[in-house]
């Protein structure tokens, strides 16, 4: 009995790798591909509804965000929190693009070069209060980054971060329609639309869409803030078809700090996975506020340890990497229960092979992997 449990064990340990490391050699990029939407909801290349987990940077022009827009800090991300997007936060006033053209933009390229060889997602997030009366600036930038990484599958473009009190229909929708139209002579790819008070109120904006291909709408949340009411508003306006994308949430309160309420932050995801809503988490920075994720003086190179990251931050490490495991065992019972002699379905994402394995050798090893997790539980007892 023990030399059975030994062998359980390892054959467990093996399948564990099997799936862990396959999970690695496909990014999410390879995965899904260009992102577009379909109804009330964003799809990938196949046409299947996406649900993708990541983490927003900070305000780029300061000192607490900007030093993590590098290379290490995407890799580490994607590799060890199991991140599927990363979105820059490019400051617009208050030192950022209007006055510091040439470093924002470094920064912007910095990172999406980053995510394209690690092959995450990337939301460019014009990160504005008062993208109106930047229309100029906004459309300059969006005709250079749509020219440069338009054809990449990788970038989404968010092109107002949160409008405050600014009117819908004769302000925001128009400046929607002004700088898409600049992004669509270069790319198709999904464009995120902010709405008004900070990103809430998308049923206003579902019952005035703008029209056009590609288009999400965002939604921002601050779970010791937001609750059931907004939940509510995003129900009609999914029940109006438009899709929601949450490119910035918090665990705390709006301002960025009062109490973490990781309970209520729980019960907002549940209401995105429920609806198959993507999110990025407010925000990889070691500012001293309850959103952070990392604490003060933390490592601008990554490779943080638990020591390193706030409660926030150790609840959104947890909270990714299980979402992941999740989908890593499900796609894992479902590839081994499936016949060897079964062609995959058209269209479907090609699963990358492990490295000297044949993929005949890798469907005998998945049956055994089936067999082993389908009766581990009887023989480890």
């Amino acid at each position: 009995m023990f030399a059975l449990r030994f062998v359980t064990g390892l054959l467990l340990a093996a399948c564990g790798y099997q799936a862990n490391a396959a999970l690695r050699l496909e990014s999410p990029v390879a995965r899904h591909g260009r992102l577009g939407t379909a109804g009330n909801r964003v799809i990938d290349e196949h046409g299947n509804t996406v649900h993708l987990r990541g983490m927003s940077l900070f305000w780029s022009q300061w000192s607490e965000g900007s030093k993590y827009y590098n290379s290490d800090v995407v890799q580490w991300l994607h590799e060890d929190w199991h991140i599927d997007l990363i979105r820059i936060a490019m400051g617009v006033e208050h030192g950022g693009y209007l006055t510091q053209p040439v470093a924002e933009m470094a920064r912007v390229k910095a990172v999406v070069e980053a995510a394209i060889q690690t092959g995450v997602y990337v939301i460019i997030d014009w990160h504005d209060h008062n993208a109106q009366s930047h229309v100029v600036e906004a459309k300059a930038f969006f005709a250079n980054v749509s020219e440069t990484y338009g054809s990449v599958p990788n970038v989404i473009f968010e092109i107002f971060n949160e409008p405050v009190h600014q009117s819908w229909s004769s302000v925001i929708k128009p400046y929607h329609e002004a700088v898409i139209s600049v992004i669509r002579e270069h790319s198709n790819s999904l464009i995120i639309l902010g709405t008004r008070t900070w990103s809430q109120e998308v049923e206003e904006a579902s019952l005035d869409p703008v029209q056009g291909t590609n288009l999400a709408y965002t939604l921002h949340f601050y779970a010791n803030t937001h609750r059931d009411s907004l939940r509510q508003k995003a129900r009609n306006a999914l029940a109006n078809n438009i899709p929601l994308f949450v490119t910035e949430w918090g665990t705390c309160s709006a301002d960025g700090n009062g109490d973490l309420d990781l309970a209520s932050a729980q019960a907002w995801l549940d209401f995105l996975e429920e609806n198959r809503i993507s999110d990025a988490n407010w925000a990889i920075s070691d500012k001293a506020e309850k959103c952070a994720a990392l604490i003060p003086g933390s490592d601008a190179s990554a490779a943080w340890p638990s020591n390193r990251l706030t409660s926030s931050g150790l609840f959104m490490r947890e909270s990714i990497r299980n979402f992941h495991a999740s989908l890593s065992t499900t796609a894992q019972l479902m590839s081994s229960s499936k016949s060897p002699t079964t062609p995959a379905a058209s269209g479907s994402p090609n699963n990358d092979a492990l490295p000297a394995v044949t993929s005949q050798a890798r469907r005998i090893f998945a049956r055994i992997c089936y067999f082993v997790l389908g009766y581990s539980g009887y023989v480890l007892l």
